[in-house]
């Protein structure tokens, strides 16, 4: 009989229709079932935004292949915004375009690591790039983060789980799953450890655009020497301009890393989807003041949510930042799927547990509040206090 990979095999089915199951037995007792497991926008895309793409979609020039690193139009487009965001000099040939920032993930830890290796990872991690680990037969390191030190990474602690057989770190910010931002200060620590010790610094900033308004620019990185032998940035076009749906990610780094993504590429997808990617080349600076608008208005439902978890002390914030809170649950005795599961079933609030981000993050729960408005997340004091699992 045949066999399956078994690098695949082993992997738990994905999580987030695993947690959605558990929402079909809530019987809105309490209203409306409080979605908070998935990180998707929580208001619609500009219609600006939905002219273009079908604008593009029905245009006959986006029906072949396209070019596998991407629209020569957005990797342009996407290399001057990046190069105003940081204050630095970024060209076309340091942009590869992909289909989402999982797919940039893949891509990345595929050109860098083989079957062997290893790549180190802070821990809570963001679990699809585990299981992409994983399934490529690369080992996975993890470096703790302290709760105390609002689940930021530690240098001294980076540098022990530097293995020989690691090939990459890598980091989100502002991150999945505990909303933390790092720090520029910290960034560049971090970037100048994995330069000295000879490794590649993936550094995932999906979220980037939800950092809170004032906080200028996330790093300094694209503007160190020679960052195009030790960077390769990740970003997800999905949030900001609200279509995930449509799968349009992207690596920045040195022309070398994009010439063997590409290769990577060709026989993933061959290309990005094109007329996605037409739209956002031309929504990326018209919509400018909508995406800043967008980011005042999570920063305004992250504060909702500080405030409505500091009314009830039991429950406690470890982190919150752009997309995600990470809430620590009272029920020291419980499991923190058992707590998920009871929380949907009998409070209407679905989240996802901490121990799908790693070991040891058991009395966690992760809620992705940029789904819910403000006077949304101000229902959690009483959905949250109803709970009783003693």
């Amino acid at each position: 009989m045949p066999v399956f990979n078994p690098l695949v095999e082993k992997l738990v089915p994905p999580p987030i229709p695993a947690v959605l199951a558990w929402a079909k037995d809530y019987r809105d007792q309490h209203g409306p079932l409080i979605d908070l497991s998935q990180a998707v926008p929580g208001y619609p895309p500009h219609p600006d935004m939905m002219g273009l793409l079908g604008k593009y979609a029905s245009s006959t020039a986006y029906t072949g292949y396209g070019p596998i690193e991407g629209e020569t139009v957005l990797r342009q487009v996407y290399a001057d915004h990046v190069s105003d965001v940081y204050g630095a000099t970024v060209g076309l040939d340091n942009v590869h375009i992909t289909a989402g920032c999982n797919q940039a993930f893949v891509c990345a830890a595929m050109a860098v690591a083989g079957s062997g290796d290893a790549e180190l990872m802070t821990n809570p991690f963001y679990f699809n790039q585990e299981t992409t680990l994983a399934m490529l037969g690369i080992r996975s390191r993890f470096a703790p983060c302290d709760p105390k030190n609002g689940f930021l990474p530690k240098i001294s602690v980076l540098e022990a789980a530097i293995t020989p057989d690691v090939r990459a770190l890598a980091i989100v910010s502002p991150n999945n799953p505990t909303g933390a931002v790092y720090p520029p200060a910290l960034i560049s620590d971090i970037f100048d450890l994995c330069q000295a010790r000879g490794i590649w610094l993936i550094l995932d900033e999906t979220y980037r655009d939800f950092l809170p308004a004032g906080a200028g620019r996330p790093h300094d990185l694209l503007t160190k020497p020679r960052w195009e032998e030790t960077l390769i940035g990740l970003y997800s076009f999905s949030k900001s301009f609200c279509i995930p749906g449509h799968r349009l990610g992207a690596i920045t780094a040195g022309a070398e890393t994009v010439t063997q993504v590409a290769k990577i590429m060709d026989n993933l997808q061959i290309c990005a989807p094109r007329a996605a990617q037409a739209a956002v080349a031309e929504a990326l600076p018209r919509l400018a003041e909508w995406r800043e608008e967008n980011r005042r208005e999570i920063g305004r439902r992250a504060e909702a949510l500080k405030a409505t978890m500091a009314g009830i002390p039991a429950w406690e914030v470890g982190a919150v930042g752009a997309y995600f809170a990470f809430i620590r649950h009272p029920f020291e005795a419980r499991t923190s799927s058992e707590v998920a599961e009871a929380l949907v079933r009998e409070a209407g609030v679905l989240c996802l547990p901490g121990i799908y981000f790693g070991e040891g993050q058991e009395r966690y729960l992760r809620f992705a509040f940029a789904n819910a408005d403000a006077a949304t997340i101000g229902l959690l004091s009483d959905r949250l206090s109803r709970l009783s699992l003693l």
